[in-house]
């Protein structure tokens, strides 16, 4: 069935309002009144819907039935990735919203070649945030995760430290492989994945995190690309923990 996201205040009375660029996407799908669809909040809960009416610029959808959405993942993992060169981040944002991720951070370390300025983050931001809704729908979630930059390292260390399960991915030293580490703390609700550049972190970097209490993990004695890393360390994760 088509699925679409729609703002809860969008539903009164157990009939649900699209209207702009959803209700065009039903025409465009040649959608016929009493065929069904899915409507998401954004929140984890979806709707089984009959399309009841349809008008030059909205349709309304009779609600039939509500659920939480089978394709969230138990544990909220959010994947901080230092800012990659060139169009890697949509790549990065597309395949962790597909496969689970609930929040995407971009970051600057001291090695990325990419340094995008405040009106270039603006205007990749909105496009990384359409590439996750797209991404969203095709793949059937319940929820379309924030994409968001934070301007230093320091902010993204922060945002780790809310978390549940830190996971520090890096290639060289002392490291545990990242399955035992989800392993040590199998009751996180939480989970954060930090990946970084081309070149890599700067040790300095990594001592930081060290220090904080994060665990330094390994993926395997092979090293893998910027974009590659956050989709297979989000992929061990979710395995790891059952949502696979």
């Amino acid at each position: 069935m088509p699925r679409f996201f729609v703002a809860g205040t969008n539903q009164v009375g157990g009939i649900a309002v699209l209207s702009g660029a959803d209700a065009a996407h039903i025409k465009v799908l040649r959608m016929k009144l009493g065929e069904k669809l899915v409507l998401c909040d954004g929140t984890g809960k979806e709707f089984t819907c009959r399309l009841t009416a349809l008008s030059d610029g909205t349709a309304e959808a009779e609600i039939l039935s509500e659920q939480l959405s089978p394709a969230e993942p138990s544990l909220r993992c959010v994947v901080l990735a230092a800012f990659p060169k060139g169009d890697k981040a949509e790549f990065i944002v597309q395949k962790c919203t597909e496969n689970g991720a609930s929040e995407i951070v971009f970051f600057p370390s001291k090695r990325c070649v990419a340094r995008p300025d405040a009106r270039s983050i603006e205007r990749k931001t909105e496009r990384w945030q359409r590439i996750a809704l797209e991404a969203a729908k095709q793949s059937g979630r319940g929820v379309i995760p924030e994409v968001r930059t934070v301007e230093d390292y320091a902010a993204a260390l922060d945002i780790v430290m809310k978390q549940d399960l830190k996971l520090f991915l890096y290639e060289e030293g002392e490291r545990i492989p990242i399955r035992d580490a989800v392993r040590l703390q199998s009751e996180a609700k939480s989970c954060a994945v930090v990946t970084g550049p081309e070149g890599g972190f700067e040790p300095f970097e990594v001592d930081m995190a060290r220090k904080l209490g994060f665990s330094i993990c390994s993926m395997g004695p092979r090293i893998l690309r910027c974009e590659t890393a956050p989709l297979v360390a989000l992929t061990a994760v979710l395995c790891e923990t059952g949502n696979l």
